[in-house]
């Protein structure tokens, strides 16, 4: 029995569990981590990592043909083959040995097999032998199964056998038509990139394009879709999916036009990977979004801890935030509370506290990886007004700094801070245009510190760089 024993146990060995459990033993506790498919996680094999992979290729293209010079040294057109295996190398040809590897060469011991809660910190592993071993914790159990594809109440979708991001993520052909139903990031970029490998791509957005994000965004991200030869239909909503003997697909509107498609990829949310593991053997709902405090301990209605305070859920299952860098963030805050609390030291659980996971509700960056790129931070305008804030919104045209028409002939972008008012702070930003992923982290770091914008006068940006948008936008204030 003692064998089994370890101080922290982790269901979930993608990149949140992976953290949990190295910050842990970083901590100078023993951690195990339970898997049922690949080490790794969604992110590494079906999400982050071969969705980019997949639209790299067709982005450095499109930025060489945008410079006079390198344009005309562009003899061909894209490589589909060599995109895929490149896609494939990124996915690690979906074998986990190096990041199994890499656990135990971290001194985290590795369960393969379905785990489950079977009891106080105690958590059992089915393998796929059939042998079940026992797990017991000695101070916490973290639950960072992550999140499959939600498969909406569509008539026939079922058997109609979809895609969802990881058939998306995976594929060995492309498509000659695909449509996909939904508008949002998943939808946005893989529409994006099929429609560069050659597929004929037709987008049913019924909330429209990336509704989250602030309405420009998604107003020039259909403009490029639409540009790229993809049909974007605005607030069409499939009712009925047909797949036909050779293979076609048939979707019916709501308005009773018809959409033909090879292949259809789903893409309109998440569904937490609660539904198998034990949840019910601590009063809990299989199939639920589990609530967390801001140290990540699960929480009941009322807000007090669940499980007697040890059992804890870090990455998408609690649905703060579903996005990998914000679930490792979550893990590292999560396995230095449980060191912490595991030694009797002290936990800061306040605001921006080590222990806090506040980023989550004030800083979350997100890079869209479409053409263009959307980089943001913080709160859009209307989340600001909606959290009662009062507010100035700043914008600028990305194109008119001098960077930008270095960067690339026509380049065309926009870029807006959203300022608190009261605290004379940015609140939220948001840039579109070619390549703005690299240019968010200072955002990001204006958001979370909290600079009042007199100092950002002095954060003196380079010429000639794009990021000379935040003398303009900081001028464009003072005005």
């Amino acid at each position: 029995m003692g064998e089994n024993v370890y101080d922290v146990i982790v269901i979930g060995a993608g990149p949140v569990g992976e953290n949990v459990a190295d910050r842990v033993v970083q901590g100078g506790l023993t951690a195990a981590v339970v898997e049922r498919e690949l080490v790794g996680g969604e992110c590494s094999y079906w999400a982050c990592m071969p969705t980019k992979a997949l639209l790299r290729s067709t982005a450095a293209l499109r930025a060489a043909r945008q410079v006079p010079g390198a344009r005309e040294a562009v003899s061909g057109e894209l490589d589909v083959a060599a995109v895929l295996r490149r896609r494939d190398s990124f996915a690690s040809q979906w074998k986990d040995d190096g990041q199994a590897s890499w656990l135990s060469s971290a001194g985290i011991a590795l369960y393969r097999g379905q785990g489950r809660i079977s009891g106080e910190r105690a958590v059992e592993v089915a393998a796929e032998d059939g042998t079940t071993t026992t797990l017991t914790a000695r101070h916490a159990v973290v639950i960072a199964t992550g999140t499959a594809a939600l498969l909406p109440d569509i008539d026939g979708l079922r058997e109609a056998a979809p895609w969802s991001s990881r058939e998306a993520a995976a594929a060995s052909e492309v498509p000659g038509r695909l449509a996909v139903i939904g508008g949002g990031v998943v939808a946005s970029e893989m529409a994006t990139a099929f429609a560069g490998l050659g597929s004929s791509v037709t987008v049913l957005a019924r909330d429209g394009v990336l509704p989250l994000a602030e309405p420009f965004a998604g107003e020039r991200v259909t403009v490029a879709l639409r540009e790229a030869g993809v049909e974007v239909r605005l607030g069409e909503e499939a009712v009925s999916v047909k797949r036909d003997g050779d293979g076609s697909v048939h979707i019916t509107l709501a308005t009773g036009e018809s959409v033909e498609a090879d292949e259809v990829l789903v893409a309109v949310g998440r569904t937490p990977n609660t539904q198998d593991i034990g949840l019910g053997a601590v009063g809990l709902t299989p199939g639920s979004w589990l609530a967390v405090d801001d140290t990540l301990r699960v929480v009941g209605p009322a807000g007090e801890p669940s499980a007697d305070g040890w059992l804890y859920a870090a990455g998408d299952v609690n649905r703060r935030v579903l996005l990998t860098h914000q679930g490792k963030y979550q893990a590292r805050a999560v396995g230095d509370v449980i060191v912490a609390r595991a030694k009797g030291e002290a936990v800061h659980d306040e605001p921006w506290g080590r222990h806090a996971a506040t980023a989550d509700e004030r800083a979350v960056p997100q890079v869209v990886f479409t053409e263009p790129e959307i980089a943001s931070v913080g709160l859009t305008a209307a989340a600001a007004e909606a959290a009662g804030l009062r507010i100035r919104v700043v914008d600028h045209d990305l194109g008119a700094v001098a960077g930008s028409a270095l960067h690339a002939e026509g380049y065309q972008g926009h870029a807006r801070m959203v300022v608190d008012e009261d605290r004379k702070v940015i609140v939220g930003f948001t840039l579109v245009g070619p390549d703005v992923a690299e240019l968010l982290h200072a955002a990001t770091i204006a958001v979370v510190g909290e600079v009042p914008l007199d100092r950002l006068w002095h954060a003196v940006p380079a010429f000639p760089t794009v990021s000379e948008v935040w003398l303009r936008l900081l001028e464009a204030y003072g005005r």
